[in-house]
């Protein structure tokens, strides 16, 4: 379960980061984290803290809430 909402998390942070034309590295770099680890996040590899959950909002220009909008 835990696992399934990761991947609908990753998925739809890789959405909105392709709908704003940004690379993996684009984000990441505005992150502080490699883009690999960007990669993994998107994939579900790898379970992460909130606050990198933060950052990635904020370097997509999007609220918090927009990347649990699984409908979308």
């Amino acid at each position: 379960m835990v696992l399934e909402f990761r991947k609908q998390l990753g998925e739809r942070i890789k959405q909105i980061r392709e709908s704003k034309k940004l690379s993996r590295e684009d984000v990441a770099f505005a992150c502080n984290f490699s883009g690999s680890y960007m990669g993994m996040i998107e994939r579900a590899e790898y379970d992460f803290k909130i606050s990198k959950l933060y950052n990635i909002a904020k370097a997509l220009d999007v609220d918090i809430c927009e990347l649990f909008d699984f409908k979308k």
